[in-house]
């Protein structure tokens, strides 16, 4: 954390709705809703009205009567994003891909060959705009927490720079929302307390943190409110976990509807591993419930995995647990997510397919759906159903 500020945090401002204003200028200027039931993206234009994500759309409606609502083209997300991606490694080989539509940039070293971090941010800025036809905000700080508040308060199409004299002046009096990891219930339970600034929350003594929020939770907090952030911009590393997730809408779903995208889910989620050669022990289920309360089960295996059918049958485990909360308040979101992952061994993939349970299968659909695409193969019960729009991801 010592020297100047080397770190860029780049940052596509409203990335789906800029790409659909970028491709019809008719829509550039309106407040553009992109999603279908939810609202998966919303221009500036929108969210000055109130618009955010993941709002239904009735009440995204009753905000902004006017708005273009589009559907999403996740194709054309996916090319914007590898096209914006191609300007980031032209910049500096040190890229941290977070998500499909924002990265860390380390350019410390590159001061004789391409200037000064801001320097280098206004061109990186410049050439999104001038390659790929989209606006970046771009965050300077020397902590990758820092860049990323950073990028947030210029927003949108900004750049702001953090110098490390004035680190604590700029973080402190910003409301805590800013610091990773509060969401409501967090922000909930530190505003009864009177903590309403980054600077209040500094102000606390960490053992008193960590009596509100626990031990991981207030000593993380206590950290980044004093701006420490030890970790370096790291190139090619893993994913801690492999995960899809799918809008429902806000119209009632039967449990048949609900099983079917949970299956969905597993089979993409399973693939996608299997893909990167990756097995995992820990099944995570997300809801969000029709009045956007969350919940969250999660179940562990003995030994970690890749089969469909282990999965599917955690899943649906967790599932079952969740069901009368489901039932009660109905549900507007499922996500799935394998976590606790490490790299498939040689010897686990040389292993004959017949001594490896539910290999088999996997393995041959996986080859039919490589061989005629990915569409070709699909469970009976799914045919004929909607199961939502596949999110771009970085690469795993």
């Amino acid at each position: 954390m010592d020297g100047a500020a080397t770190i860029l945090h780049a940052d596509l401002d409203s990335f789906y709705a800029s790409v659909e204003q970028r491709d019809d200028p008719r829509l550039r200027g309106l407040p553009v809703i992109v999603g279908g039931g939810v609202v998966l993206a919303a221009s500036y234009e929108a969210k000055a009205r109130g618009v955010r994500t993941p709002m239904p759309f009735r009440e995204a409606r009753r905000l902004c009567p006017e708005a273009v609502v589009v559907g999403p083209r996740m194709t054309a997300y996916a090319e914007a994003s590898r096209a914006v991606f191609d300007v980031f490694h032209d910049t500096t080989p040190l890229v941290d891909g977070i998500s499909i539509d924002e990265a860390f940039l380390e350019v410390g070293g590159l001061r004789r060959l391409s200037g000064t971090p801001v320097e280098i941010g206004h061109r990186l800025r410049a050439e999104v705009l001038a390659r790929v036809g989209l606006p970046i905000t771009v965050g300077v700080a020397r902590t990758k927490f820092l860049a990323k508040v950073a990028s947030a308060v210029a927003k949108p199409d900004g750049l702001l720079l953090v110098p490390p004299e004035g680190e604590l002046d700029f973080l402190h009096p910003l409301p805590i929302g800013r610091l990773w990891g509060v969401g409501p219930i967090t922000q909930a339970a530190l505003w009864k307390r009177g903590l309403v600034t980054v600077g209040d929350v500094a102000a606390m003594p960490e053992p008193a943190l960590v009596a509100i929020l626990g031990r991981a939770g207030g000593r993380h907090l206590h950290a980044l409110a004093h701006n420490r952030d030890p970790r370096p911009v790291e190139v090619g590393r893993r994913r801690h976990s492999i995960g899809s997730q799918s809008a429902l809408g806000g119209r009632p779903r039967s449990a048949g509807e609900i099983d079917a995208r949970l299956a969905g889910l597993v089979d993409r989620v399973a693939r996608r591993m299997r893909n990167a050669h990756r097995i995992g022990r820990t099944v995570t289920l997300r809801l969000r419930l029709g009045d956007f309360a969350k919940v969250t089960r999660s179940h562990t295996f003995a030994c970690p995995t890749d089969h469909t059918d282990l999965l599917l049958a955690a899943a649906r485990l967790l599932l079952g647990r969740a069901g009368p909360l489901v039932q009660r308040r109905g549900l507007t979101l499922i996500g799935l997510s394998v976590g606790n992952l490490e790299d498939s061994t040689s010897e686990q993939l040389m292993l004959p397919l017949g001594h490896r349970p539910g290999a088999t299968l996997d393995a041959t659909l996986d080859d039919l759906r490589a061989r005629f695409g990915s569409g070709s193969i699909t469970r009976g019960s799914l045919l004929g159903r909607d199961l939502g729009q596949v999110v771009p991801l970085l690469p795993d």
